[in-house]
């Protein structure tokens, strides 16, 4: 299997050289971002680390998802520094492809520093990002964010405590499930005595995009999902939505707040759903994705010609005040339940710049009103504070501690 992933990656790479020196004047032309854009979306490669934001955000969306939350183990601020401290400088190694440490070498009777199931892998673009949550600051006993605290309890909830919370949240994408899943486990090794997780979610096929030129995917209730997502090349539309700005503190800065919910979706009596109704909850066709009373998926939104309560229509911002998101979730499948029923459905996650203006007022709406909940349950959930991104030298909210 390695061979093979090698075999495909320089084959890539020979095409890549190829289209660069066909395109290259007009790659000179691209600004900062688009550039950024177009490196994070080549397959297999890195993508930096180091920026004014965290990768893993408005990054192109990757293939693969492991989700973690931990839990602290000290309530001393200087033994979370150093475990930051020595997280980035893992992270950092990993993104570019490489051993964490000495690598899977060393002293016979000493673990190595990596665990080795992603020796001779690519990147495969893979990004950490890393966020704090309400008990992180209870904990440590610092000052939380002015706009940090736990969501609302929402109608229908039914969430799982042990599926929910923790003082902080590691989001592993990558484009092979291998390099995700081998992160978070040596995160979680390098952890071993200041921290331990909590709870986890593998995910796949991503459910949105931040690259609306490529095709929308679909969830797994076969509907295109995030049709209007932000771009990440949409400075302005991210400045004002996603990125936290000067009403932060110092190290929340460019930074952004995550919301994450395990929605479980009902799979059996959705599929014995008619597709009219289907159609109906959510205010757009299946196969197309057009809304209603339109032709193409990308069509504008009329929000008259939509059923009063169709999930579209009570989700668009003209319907809330302008409350918009970036979306970066995930379908996941954990098995059955032991009834001969799917555990699956839509690991969301959400990023904003104020939870009172992006997810809270959305759910509020679609936990009164969405037909769809009869068809999903929200049983697992959390937000954190994602710092801004990681100069060279320093490491993962650094100036948080100082």
């Amino acid at each position: 299997m390695a061979d093979f992933s090698r075999r495909g990656v320089l084959a890539g790479a020979g095409l890549a050289v190829g289209a660069g020196a066909a395109a290259g004047a007009g790659l000179m032309r691209l600004t900062e971002t688009e550039t950024e854009t177009v490196r994070a979306a080549a397959p297999g490669g890195p993508i930096p680390f180091h920026g004014p934001h965290q990768a893993g955000i408005a990054t192109p969306v990757q293939d693969r998802l492991h989700f973690a939350a931990f839990d602290l183990g000290t309530d001393a601020p200087a033994e979370a520094a150093e475990l930051l401290r020595r997280w980035t400088a893992a992270a950092v190694r990993m993104t570019a492809g490489q051993e964490v440490g000495g690598g899977a070498t060393g002293a016979e009777l000493a673990p190595p520093d990596d665990t080795g199931e992603a020796l001779e892998l690519p990147a495969s673009r893979l990004t950490l990002t890393v966020g704090f949550g309400p008990s992180f600051f209870e904990k440590l006993r610092l000052p939380a964010p002015d706009r940090l605290r736990e969501l609302p309890r929402f109608p229908a909830d039914k969430l799982d405590p042990a599926r929910s919370g923790g003082d902080i949240c590691v989001q592993a994408c990558a484009d092979d499930p291998q390099v995700a899943v081998h992160a978070v486990r040596n995160l979680a090794r390098i952890a071993f005595g200041t921290a331990s997780v909590r709870w986890s979610q593998l995910g796949f096929g991503k459910t949105s995009s931040t690259t609306p030129q490529a095709q929308t995917p679909r969830n797994l209730m076969g509907f295109k999902d995030g049709t209007r997502n932000i771009a990440g090349t949409d400075r302005a539309a991210l400045d004002a939505h996603v990125w936290v700005g000067r009403e932060g503190p110092e190290w929340l800065r460019g930074g952004s707040y995550l919301v994450a919910r395990r929605i479980r979706m009902h799979i059996e009596t959705w599929d014995r759903t008619s597709l009219k109704e289907q159609e109906d909850i959510f205010g757009r066709t299946k196969r197309e994705g057009a809304p209603y009373g339109a032709a193409r998926e990308h069509d504008p939104v009329r929000l008259d010609r939509l059923p009063a309560d169709a999930h579209v229509r009570l989700a668009h911002p003209d319907s809330l005040g302008g409350a918009t998101i970036l979306r970066r979730g995930y379908s996941f499948t954990d098995g059955s339940d032991g009834l001969g029923r799917l555990d699956a459905g839509l690991f969301f996650l959400a990023y904003q710049r104020d939870p009172e203006k992006g997810f809270i007022p959305i759910q509020r709406a679609l936990a009164a009103r969405d037909p769809l909940n009869e068809y999903i349950q929200h049983v697992g959930s959390g937000i954190w504070a994602c710092p801004g991104g990681v100069p060279a030298g320093s490491f993962w909210g650094e100036a948080l501690f100082s």
